[in-house]
């Protein structure tokens, strides 16, 4: 043992774990380091950056490549210069996006809510899901609730639907075939073909309704929100109690929800556009 301990102890040491292979969320780490970096910078060269960041040069060089193949940084071979790339813009650009909606959107959510007497809401799709951003609650005792934040299922939602009645019905397809439609109540559309018969409605009529297909007793009447590029990427709509909401006030507000879609379309610099 004494002579093992001999020999093991003029052995040079284990390098730290630093030097080792960097982990999935250290290149993480680093990517996103060196992004900040560029995006200080009017055009970064290869040495700043790696000064900057402490790492050698050849990691800097190795990182920036794999974010230039995602379009988040952009090389400039005549000065050597990196810059932020075009993906990394349109990422940004979301974010204004939908942090404009939430601003610009409120005065309609009110108008909304105060005309229709019922909460108003404006929901976002993402992932195959809708994701409620922002809410002008009713001022009856009982009336809708959607917590900032709260995701749901785009099949079981006026907003979905309103959303879902722009695209092609392949795309839908495409997005649904891969998952259970979940089953709510007796009235939830929970089949491709029952969807898509109620989204050839949506489209005729203009607008969504969700007719308890989420929740029994709650009914909603939505109209789908488009950016720039003619897109639909929100939604507005209004909710309550479905003994407030019978047909007649349903086909009253519908047309009421679609003006107030255009009129946040418009005020965020978006083109409407009719589903084909």
């Amino acid at each position: 043992m004494a002579e093992h301990q001999e020999k093991t102890r003029g052995r040079p040491g284990r390098k730290p774990a630093a030097d080792s292979a960097p982990s999935s969320v250290q290149v993480l780490d680093r990517s996103l380091k060196l992004l900040d970096l560029v995006a200080q910078a009017d055009g970064a060269g290869l040495s700043d950056l790696a000064d900057q960041s402490g790492m050698a040069p050849s990691t800097v060089h190795r990182l920036l490549t794999s974010l230039a193949q995602h379009g988040m940084v952009a090389h400039d071979a005549e000065t050597g210069a990196w810059t932020i790339g075009v993906k990394a813009f349109e990422i940004g650009t979301a974010y204004l996006r939908f942090r404009k909606l939430g601003t610009i959107s409120r005065p309609f959510l009110k108008q909304l809510m105060e005309g229709c007497g019922e909460t108003a809401n404006i929901a976002i799709e993402d992932d195959g899901d809708v994701v409620f951003i922002s809410q002008v609650e009713s001022h009856a005792p009982m009336r809708a609730f959607f917590r900032p934040g709260r995701r749901g299922p785009i099949h079981a939602s006026g907003i979905g639907k309103a959303i879902l009645s722009t695209w092609p019905d392949a795309r839908i397809e495409a997005l649904l075939s891969g998952r259970a439609l979940q089953h709510f109540t007796e009235k939830t559309r929970d089949t491709i073909p029952t969807l898509l018969e109620d989204i050839a409605a949506i489209r005729a009529r203009g607008w969504s309704i969700d007719d308890e297909e989420h929740t029994l007793g709650m009914r909603c009447v939505a109209a789908p929100i488009f950016d720039e590029y003619g897109e639909a990427v929100a939604g507005i709509s209004v909710s309550g109690p479905a003994v407030r909401l019978p047909d007649s006030k349903i086909d009253a507000f519908g047309p009421v929800v679609r003006a107030a879609a255009e009129g946040l379309t418009k005020a965020m610099g978006g083109r409407v556009t009719k589903p084909e």
